[in-house]
C-alpha cells in the first residue's frame, strides 16, 4: 500500500504554508538546543497566545471556563499546556505528548583539567549516540550554573558568529592504524570525548601568583581559563559542582537540498514533534474535549526523574485542573486519565537508500509521505512497546482521512535489527488509548539530523485534527 508523496498534493498556496511553517521551526531549532531553552521559548510564545500560569489559576480560586488556556512549568525543563473543553474533564482529554531533550555531551561535575598545556572539560554522553560522530565538529556550550547564593548564570558559548567554538579532537589518519582496527563502537571511547577549551598560558604575573599555590602549580593554562570564566560569567571552578552544561553542535539549522525541501539541524529528535504539537494547541479555539500538550524531559535516558514522563507531574496537573473546574475527587482524576486519547509524538527512522538492508520496505517510513504512525515500537519481540489497539488505529485513520492529512505507517527497521522506545507505554499506564506518531528522520541521534518540510507540516495538520476530533 504505497502512500502518496505529500508534495504532489500541494497547490502553490499550500506549498508557501509548508515553507513558512518550516522557517519558523528552523529558527526555533536553531535557538533552542536544550530542554530549558525549549521551555523558555515556548512559555514566552504561550503567554503571548493567552495561556496563563496554572499557579495563577489556583491562587485566584478561579473556575476555568471552556476555552481557558493554561500552562504549567515543571522546573524549567518540561511543561504542559491545556485548553479547557466544553465537556467535563472526567470525560477525558485529547493529548499530544513529545519530548524536548536530545542526545548530547554533558559536562561532568568536576570537569576542568589541564594536560600538556591544554585545558579540557571532561564529559559524559547523554542518550544513545555513535561516539565517533562527535569528534572534529564545532561544538557549543549551553546551560546554567547555579551558585551557592541562589543566583543562576545562563551560559551560551559558540552560537554567535563572534563567539569561539569548542570541540573534541581525533587522531590523525597517519597515526590511526591501531584505532582503525577497532570495532566502530570502540573507535572513540566515552572517556575520550573531552572538550578542548583553551591552550594559552596565563600572563607571567598570573602564572607566578599561581605557582605559589601548591594545589595549582601544575598548570599554566587553567588559571587563564578560570580568569575568563570569572570575568565573563562570575563563575568559580567550584561552581561546576552545581552546573548543568550541555555540549551541542554549534551553529544554526539549515535548509537542506538544492530544492530546500529539507532541514538539517541538531535536535530534530524530538523537537520536530514538540514544535508542531505546541503549534497545534496554540492555534486552537474552544474544543469539545479538553486539549493537552505535554512536553517532557529525559526521554533519551528512560523518561526518569522529576521532569521525565515517569514523574507524577502530568497526573498532578490534571488533579489541579479537576479541583479548579469542579468538586475534586480521586475518581474524577482517574476517569479524566483513563478516558483520554493520546498521540505519543516521537520521530521514526526514515528509509535511507544508502542503507536499505536494515529496512523492510513495505513497513518503513519515507521522506515526504507525511506524518508516521507506529502501531508498536519496542525491539525485536515488541519489547517495551505500547502496541495500539486495532480500534484506535481505525479511529485515527478516519480522523486523518476526513482532514485530508497525508500519513504513513512504519516500524523502526527490520524485526531483528534493533528498535527503540517512546513515552507511549507510560501514557498507556493510565489506561488511556495511545499510539506513536511523528516525523521521519535521517541521521537520527547524530549531531546533525535531517527531516522533510512536508512531513513537518503534515505533523502539524495531524495534531490539529486530532485535538479537535474523536
Amino acid at each position: 500500500m504505497d502512500r502518496k508523496n505529500a508534495w504532489e498534493t500541494y497547490d502553490e498556496k499550500q506549498q508557501a504554508e509548508v515553507f513558512a511553517f518550516a522557517e519558523d521551526y528552523r529558527q526555533f531549532l536553531s535557538k533552542c538546543k536544550t530542554e530549558r531553552e525549549c521551555v523558555t521559548e515556548l512559555k514566552a510564545r504561550a503567554k503571548k497566545a493567552g495561556f496563563r500560569d496554572i499557579n495563577e489559576i489556583i491562587a485566584s480560586g478561579e473556575k476555568p471556563a471552556p476555552g481557558t488556556r493554561i500552562y504549567a512549568d515543571n522546573k524549567g525543563k518540561a511543561m504542559a499546556l491545556f485548553v479547557i473543553g466544553k465537556r467535563p474533564l472526567e470525560d477525558g482529554m485529547n493529548i499530544l505528548g513529545a519530548h524536548i531533550d536530545s542526545p548530547r555531551l554533558d559536562v561532568k561535575q568536576n570537569p576542568l583539567y589541564e594536560d600538556t598545556d591544554m585545558v579540557l572539560l571532561d564529559t559524559h554522553y547523554y542518550g544513545g549516540i555513535k561516539k565517533y560522530q562527535w569528534v572534529t565538529l564545532p561544538l557549543a556550550l549551553h546551560g546554567v550554573v547555579a551558585k551557592k547564593d541562589g543566583t543562576v548564570v545562563e551560559v551560551t558559548i559558540g552560537e554567535d558568529p563572534s563567539d569561539p567554538v569548542l570541540g573534541v579532537s581525533d587522531l590523525l589518519i597517519h597515526l590511526a592504524a591501531d584505532q582503525m582496527e577497532k570495532k566502530l563502537a570502540r573507535g572513540v571511547e566515552g572517556e575520550r570525548l573531552d572538550v578542548l577549551i583553551g591552550s594559552m598560558p596565563a600572563a607571567k604575573e598570573e602564572a607566578e601568583k599561581d605557582a605559589a599555590d601548591a594545589d595549582k602549580a601544575a598548570g599554566k593554562v587553567k588559571p587563564a581559563i578560570l580568569k575568563i570564566l570569572k570575568e565573563k560569567y562570575d563563575i568559580e571552578e567550584e561552581d561546576f559542582l552545581s552546573a548543568e552544561l550541555e555540549v551541542v553542535p554549534a551553529g544554526p539549522a539549515r535548509d537542506y537540498g538544492l530544492d530546500r525541501s529539507m532541514i538539517m539541524g541538531y535536535g530534530h529528535d524530538d523537537r520536530v514533534c514538540a514544535f508542531p504539537s505546541y503549534a497545534a494547541i496554540e492555534g486552537m479555539e474552544t474544543p469539545e474535549y479538553t486539549s493537552a500538550c505535554l512536553l517532557v524531559d529525559k526521554e533519551e535516558i528512560g523518561s526518569v526523574g522529576a521532569t521525565g514522563m515517569q514523574s507524577r507531574f502530568f497526573e498532578n496537573m490534571v488533579a489541579e485542573l479537576v479541583a479548579a473546574t469542579g468538586d475534586y475527587s480521586e475518581l474524577k482524576v482517574r476517569r479524566a486519565l483513563t478516558n483520554s486519547r493520546a498521540l505519543s509524538s516521537d520521530v521514526s527512522a526514515a528509509f535511507d537508500p544508502n542503507y536499505p538492508e536494515v529496512m523492510e520496505k513495505k513497513n518503513c517510513a519515507y521522506f515526504g509521505r507525511g506524518v508516521v504512525f507506529n502501531k508498536y515500537t519496542g525491539s525485536r519481540g515488541k519489547s517495551g512497546s505500547n502496541d495500539a489497539s486495532a480500534e484506535y488505529v481505525g479511529s485515527i485513520r478516519r480522523i486523518l482521512d476526513d482532514a485530508g492529512v497525508c500519513f504513513q505507517t512504519a516500524e523502526l527497521g527490520k524485526v531483528d535489527q534493533g528498535g527503540g522506545g517512546t513515552i507511549a507505554y507510560i501514557l498507556g499506564n493510565y489506561d488511556m488509548l495511545v499510539i506513536d506518531s511523528g516525523v521521519a528522520v535521517l541521521n537520527m541521534h547524530a549531531p546533525w539530523e535531517i527531516i522533510s518540510k512536508a512531513d513537518l507540516y503534515e505533523a502539524k495538520r495531524c495534531y490539529e485534527a486530532f485535538l479537535l476530533t474523536r
